[in-house]
């Protein structure tokens, strides 16, 4: 008898730094949808483009390591700084499924793709052979998030591969967090303890 596949969610960001919104993400879609794990890939920093808020690759794969050391159902990934750049999500699901055969592979996205998702590099092959999980999230615009899971649960029925996962909304962001450090604030209590005491200690975001 085959075993039964088993569902990884992939959690894809810049992680610049991964803060407790995005763990409260991840444990939603464990603890409430039929996923067994979720792994955190950490997006390289892309050569062609300046980012000077992006901190280098090695010090953003740290955080997110020190984040999810406790937590067995949670990994890090730096498979993305091993792939050709600039990295676009279809080549590395291609790469991990032909990987981990015994992986059922699940986008964990926030709702502010789906209007963009048609630029996606091969978005239909995309949504052929991958399912979505999409949580609400209303971007960095912030307007009208009364509204957004309205909305989302409307959209998510147009497609077979997209599922609405009616997660809370959750609105803390890297750039509000980093934004913040920069002007003095104390930001420890919108990330995990480690994270926040690296970022002190090595005076990140300043």
């Amino acid at each position: 008898m085959r075993k039964e596949a088993t569902k990884t969610g992939l959690f894809f960001g810049s992680f610049n730094p991964i803060h407790l919104g995005h763990l409260m993400i991840a444990s939603y879609m464990i603890e409430f949808t039929d996923i067994h794990n979720v792994w955190f890939i950490i997006s390289p920093h892309n050569p062609l483009k300046e980012k000077s808020t992006l901190l280098p690759d090695v010090n953003r794969l740290y955080m997110v390591n020190v984040a999810v050391e406790d937590e067995p159902r949670f990994k890090a990934s730096n498979i993305e700084f091993h792939l050709p750049q600039p990295s676009y999500t279809i080549d590395t699901l291609t790469y991990l499924s032909e990987q981990y055969p015994t992986h059922d592979f699940i986008l964990l996205a926030g709702s502010d793709i789906l209007s963009s998702f048609h630029k996606w590099k091969n978005y239909e092959q995309l949504l052929s052979q991958y399912r979505f999980y999409i949580y609400p999230r209303c971007g960095e615009s912030h307007h009208r998030c009364d509204d957004e899971a309205t909305r989302l649960g409307n959209e998510a029925t147009s497609h077979p591969s997209i599922r609405f996962i009616p997660a809370p909304m959750i609105e803390i962001s890297a750039s509000f967090i980093r934004n913040s450090i920069r002007e003095g604030k104390d930001m420890q209590y919108f990330l995990p303890a480690k994270v926040w005491r690296y970022i002190d200690d090595m005076g990140f975001y300043r």
